[in-house]
């Protein structure tokens, strides 16, 4: 009997992103629901959040982070030590590299987000990645998506697809199916076989995020005037 394909939603949050109050164990409850079989939790800038879900299903979920560098971000599966934000493009890929992570691109020319990419910034990187994002979900224009996969095209690069869910009610919107893999080393084997099932959340998720940013900004501000004298 053929194997079955994995569904993976290869971009995931939860609130140990700023923008995001999704906990850990919703989002790997959420997936059961779902049936999708492989979770990429990739929070802004730290592992902590994925190390919390992959505790609760070690094998459903697999350790991302998407890091802010000074040209745009980089969405990273399997991740083993956190990179910290801010570092030159190249300089976050050869830590990444150095750890076997798999590199792909967020959302690389979705400009209404401050992680977008500038063409020449790409084009340095094309050589020294694993993939491209050529499908988020929360792009609001369509034509972000297709110049992404056009790009990956052009540079021979293969695809990745994600919810880049925010909020439990987004997760899977956009999925990836793969023959079984395990590992970074199998993934960049089999990616290339991927299909796409992925269709784009409605334009107010974004206030979700807004909300959760707001929410927990709000909280900060409070505890401070606490703890005044």
């Amino acid at each position: 009997m053929k194997p079955s394909l994995l569904r993976i939603d290869f971009h995931t949050h939860t609130n140990f992103s700023k923008d995001s109050l999704t906990r850990p164990e919703r989002l790997v409850k959420a997936s059961l629901r779902k049936q999708i079989d492989r979770l990429v939790v990739a929070d802004h800038n730290t592992i902590a959040g994925a190390l919390q879900a992959q505790a609760l299903d070690p094998e459903r979920i697999i350790l991302g982070e998407e890091i802010m560098t000074t040209g745009g971000e980089i969405l990273a599966a399997y991740v083993t030590t956190e990179v910290p934000p801010c570092l030159s493009p190249t300089e976050t890929i050869e830590r990444l590299r150095e750890q076997g992570a798999f590199i792909s691109v967020s959302h690389p020319f979705d400009t209404l987000r401050k992680g977008h990419w500038a063409l020449k910034d790409l084009l340095e990187i094309a050589p020294l990645v694993d993939a491209i994002e050529v499908f988020n979900a929360r792009c609001m224009r369509p034509g972000s998506n297709r110049k992404a996969a056009q790009y990956a095209l052009e540079h021979d690069l293969p695809g990745t697809a994600g919810s880049d869910a925010h909020a439990v009610f987004e997760l899977g919107t956009a999925l990836m199916l793969l023959p079984q893999f395990e590992g970074p080393d199998e993934l960049r084997a089999v990616i290339r076989q991927s299909k796409i099932q992925a269709r784009l959340s409605p334009w107010w998720v974004h206030f979700a995020s807004r909300y959760a940013s707001y929410h927990k900004g709000l909280g900060r501000r409070l505890d401070n005037v606490v703890r005044l004298p």
